[in-house]
Protein backbone atom coordinates (compact mmCIF):
# COMPACT_ATOMS: atom_id res chain seq x y z
CA UNK A 1 0.00 0.00 0.00
CA UNK A 2 3.24 2.55 0.12
CA UNK A 3 3.42 2.44 -3.56
CA UNK A 4 -0.29 2.90 -3.71
CA UNK A 5 -0.22 5.84 -1.68
CA UNK A 6 2.88 7.50 -3.60
CA UNK A 7 1.53 7.12 -6.87
CA UNK A 8 -1.59 9.16 -5.23
CA UNK A 9 0.75 11.21 -3.74
CA UNK A 10 2.12 12.15 -7.05
CA UNK A 11 -1.05 12.16 -9.10
CA UNK A 12 -2.30 14.30 -6.53
CA UNK A 13 1.01 16.80 -6.85
CA UNK A 14 0.72 16.93 -10.55
CA UNK A 15 -2.97 17.94 -10.38
CA UNK A 16 -1.74 20.80 -8.05
CA UNK A 17 1.02 22.39 -10.42
CA UNK A 18 -1.47 22.34 -13.27
CA UNK A 19 -4.27 24.14 -10.96
CA UNK A 20 -0.98 26.38 -9.68
CA UNK A 21 0.18 26.94 -13.56
CA UNK A 22 -3.24 27.99 -14.48
CA UNK A 23 -3.77 30.52 -11.44
CA UNK A 24 -0.43 32.16 -11.86
CA UNK A 25 -1.20 32.60 -15.54
CA UNK A 26 -4.52 34.46 -14.25
CA UNK A 27 -6.01 34.05 -18.02
CA UNK A 28 -7.62 30.28 -17.94
CA UNK A 29 -8.93 29.69 -21.24
CA UNK A 30 -7.73 33.16 -22.68
CA UNK A 31 -6.15 32.68 -26.18
CA UNK A 32 -3.42 35.28 -27.46
CA UNK A 33 -3.51 36.08 -31.24
CA UNK A 34 -0.47 36.10 -33.36
CA UNK A 35 -0.15 38.69 -36.29
CA UNK A 36 1.90 39.25 -38.97
CA UNK A 37 1.93 42.28 -41.44
CA UNK A 38 3.08 43.16 -44.81
CA UNK A 39 2.11 45.65 -46.78
CA UNK A 40 1.97 45.67 -50.83
CA UNK A 41 1.57 48.69 -53.73
CA UNK A 42 -2.00 48.68 -55.63
CA UNK A 43 -2.00 50.30 -59.14
CA UNK A 44 -4.10 50.85 -61.46
CA UNK A 45 -2.41 51.41 -64.97
CA UNK A 46 -4.43 54.35 -67.04
CA UNK A 47 -4.42 53.82 -70.99
CA UNK A 48 -5.79 56.59 -72.91
CA UNK A 49 -9.34 56.36 -74.07
CA UNK A 50 -12.23 57.60 -75.63
CA UNK A 51 -15.67 56.18 -76.21
CA UNK A 52 -18.64 57.39 -77.81
CA UNK A 53 -22.33 56.38 -76.55
CA UNK A 54 -26.15 56.91 -76.30
CA UNK A 55 -26.08 58.05 -80.23
CA UNK A 56 -29.37 58.79 -81.29
CA UNK A 57 -30.50 56.11 -83.57
CA UNK A 58 -32.24 57.89 -86.69
CA UNK A 59 -33.92 61.31 -87.18
CA UNK A 60 -36.64 62.57 -89.92
CA UNK A 61 -37.22 65.84 -91.25
CA UNK A 62 -39.91 66.54 -93.24
CA UNK A 63 -41.37 69.55 -95.79
CA UNK A 64 -42.32 69.69 -99.51
CA UNK A 65 -39.99 69.93 -102.40
CA UNK A 66 -38.37 73.98 -102.79
CA UNK A 67 -38.54 73.64 -98.98
CA UNK A 68 -35.39 74.20 -96.46
CA UNK A 69 -36.16 72.54 -93.25
CA UNK A 70 -34.36 71.39 -90.32
CA UNK A 71 -34.17 70.16 -87.06
CA UNK A 72 -31.97 71.22 -83.74
CA UNK A 73 -30.98 68.58 -81.63
CA UNK A 74 -31.42 65.97 -84.37
CA UNK A 75 -28.35 63.59 -83.02
CA UNK A 76 -27.57 63.85 -79.14
CA UNK A 77 -24.42 61.92 -78.28
CA UNK A 78 -22.17 61.83 -75.38
CA UNK A 79 -18.35 61.62 -75.63
CA UNK A 80 -15.93 60.57 -73.04
CA UNK A 81 -12.13 60.66 -73.29
CA UNK A 82 -9.03 61.13 -70.76
CA UNK A 83 -6.72 62.41 -73.74
CA UNK A 84 -5.29 66.10 -72.19
CA UNK A 85 -4.79 67.14 -75.99
CA UNK A 86 -9.00 66.57 -76.42
CA UNK A 87 -10.78 65.06 -79.23
CA UNK A 88 -13.03 66.34 -82.66
CA UNK A 89 -16.22 64.57 -83.59
CA UNK A 90 -16.95 64.17 -87.20
CA UNK A 91 -19.76 63.14 -89.28
CA UNK A 92 -19.48 61.44 -93.19
CA UNK A 93 -22.64 59.49 -95.12
CA UNK A 94 -21.63 55.76 -95.90
CA UNK A 95 -23.38 56.55 -99.71
CA UNK A 96 -23.08 59.29 -102.33
CA UNK A 97 -26.99 59.35 -102.02
CA UNK A 98 -30.20 59.13 -99.89
CA UNK A 99 -32.56 56.40 -100.90
CA UNK A 100 -35.48 55.67 -100.45
CA UNK A 101 -37.15 53.85 -97.94
CA UNK A 102 -39.75 50.20 -99.09
CA UNK A 103 -41.99 50.41 -100.18
CA UNK A 104 -41.85 53.71 -101.93
CA UNK A 105 -41.62 52.26 -105.36
CA UNK A 106 -39.33 55.12 -107.52
CA UNK A 107 -35.82 55.37 -109.03
CA UNK A 108 -35.62 59.00 -107.06
CA UNK A 109 -32.71 59.52 -104.61
CA UNK A 110 -31.78 62.74 -102.75
CA UNK A 111 -27.73 63.72 -102.88
CA UNK A 112 -26.25 63.39 -99.85
CA UNK A 113 -24.92 66.84 -100.17
CA UNK A 114 -28.69 68.46 -100.16
CA UNK A 115 -28.23 67.34 -96.46
CA UNK A 116 -26.04 69.46 -93.85
CA UNK A 117 -24.71 69.58 -90.95
CA UNK A 118 -23.47 71.57 -87.81
CA UNK A 119 -22.60 71.47 -83.91
CA UNK A 120 -25.99 72.51 -82.06
CA UNK A 121 -25.83 76.42 -82.02
CA UNK A 122 -22.98 76.46 -84.11
CA UNK A 123 -22.47 78.65 -87.26
CA UNK A 124 -23.06 77.80 -90.65
CA UNK A 125 -24.20 74.03 -91.90
CA UNK A 126 -21.83 72.17 -94.42
CA UNK A 127 -22.96 69.72 -96.88
CA UNK A 128 -22.35 66.21 -96.16
CA UNK A 129 -20.46 63.71 -98.51
CA UNK A 130 -19.32 60.19 -98.60
CA UNK A 131 -15.93 60.45 -99.79
CA UNK A 132 -13.17 63.17 -98.86
CA UNK A 133 -12.89 64.51 -95.66
CA UNK A 134 -15.49 64.09 -93.00
CA UNK A 135 -17.20 67.17 -91.63
CA UNK A 136 -16.03 68.41 -88.07
CA UNK A 137 -19.26 68.57 -85.73
CA UNK A 138 -17.38 69.29 -82.20
CA UNK A 139 -13.54 69.89 -81.22
CA UNK A 140 -12.07 70.61 -78.15
CA UNK A 141 -8.82 71.04 -76.40
CA UNK A 142 -9.30 69.95 -73.30
CA UNK A 143 -10.44 66.28 -72.12
CA UNK A 144 -13.80 65.59 -71.49
CA UNK A 145 -15.88 66.19 -68.25
CA UNK A 146 -15.90 62.93 -65.91
CA UNK A 147 -19.30 60.83 -67.60
CA UNK A 148 -18.42 62.44 -70.72
CA UNK A 149 -19.79 65.47 -73.08
CA UNK A 150 -23.06 65.64 -73.87
CA UNK A 151 -23.07 67.03 -77.55
CA UNK A 152 -26.12 67.39 -80.11
CA UNK A 153 -25.96 68.25 -84.21
CA UNK A 154 -28.49 70.01 -85.73
CA UNK A 155 -29.46 69.46 -89.82
CA UNK A 156 -30.81 70.73 -92.34
CA UNK A 157 -32.30 70.48 -95.97
CA UNK A 158 -33.45 72.04 -98.69
CA UNK A 159 -35.75 69.05 -100.31
CA UNK A 160 -35.24 68.22 -103.80
CA UNK A 161 -38.56 67.46 -106.41
CA UNK A 162 -38.18 63.73 -106.10
CA UNK A 163 -41.42 61.45 -105.28
CA UNK A 164 -43.43 61.48 -101.93
CA UNK A 165 -41.77 59.03 -99.44
CA UNK A 166 -39.18 59.30 -96.76
CA UNK A 167 -35.72 58.87 -97.98
CA UNK A 168 -32.72 57.39 -95.64
CA UNK A 169 -28.75 57.76 -95.61
CA UNK A 170 -26.47 55.89 -92.95
CA UNK A 171 -24.06 59.06 -91.36
CA UNK A 172 -21.45 57.52 -89.54
CA UNK A 173 -20.42 59.75 -86.21
CA UNK A 174 -16.26 59.00 -85.38
CA UNK A 175 -14.89 60.63 -82.48
CA UNK A 176 -11.16 60.95 -82.61
CA UNK A 177 -8.41 62.19 -79.86
CA UNK A 178 -6.50 64.65 -80.71
CA UNK A 179 -2.90 63.86 -81.30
Amino acid sequence: MKIASKLASIALTSGLVVAGFGAVGGMSGTAFAATSGQSTNGNVAVGSGITMTALTPGFTISGAPGATVGTSTAVTYTVETNNPTGYAVTVQSAFDTMTPVLPLVTTDTIPIAALTVRQTGGGAFSALNSTGTAVQVHTQGTRSADGGDHLSTDYQIRIPVVAAGTYTAVLNYVATTNL
